[in-house]
């Protein structure tokens, strides 16, 4: 990513944080696996409309199927999820014990 494209992606992911503890410090009875899952699909929906094919001519960056859009989807969401600090719990059923 060019540095001024790797800035607006943290901001971005930062405004998610943020927005996701203003809501859950707004409503402190809401359960915060159903706000969670309304960012990601409030970012789902924005993701796939960001990505759609250019018209008239589609570039060679261009995801042309909606399964090749959902595939690069899932990979950055691992991708995200394997460079968070969060992707492991000590609750995880594979977490080792000694």
């Amino acid at each position: 990513m060019v540095n001024d494209d790797q800035m607006l992606f943290d901001e971005a992911a930062d405004s998610v944080v943020d927005l996701g503890n203003r809501i859950a410090e707004s409503n402190p009875g809401a359960d915060p696996w159903a706000l969670a899952d309304g960012l990601i699909a409030g970012a789902v929906h924005f993701w796939l409309y960001a990505h759609q094919p250019e018209r008239p001519v589609p570039s060679d960056d261009d995801l042309l199927t909606a399964r090749e859009r959902v595939q690069e989807l899932v990979d950055l969401i691992m991708q995200s999820a394997e460079d968070s600090e969060y992707l492991h719990s000590p609750l995880d059923n594979d977490v080792g014990r000694a």
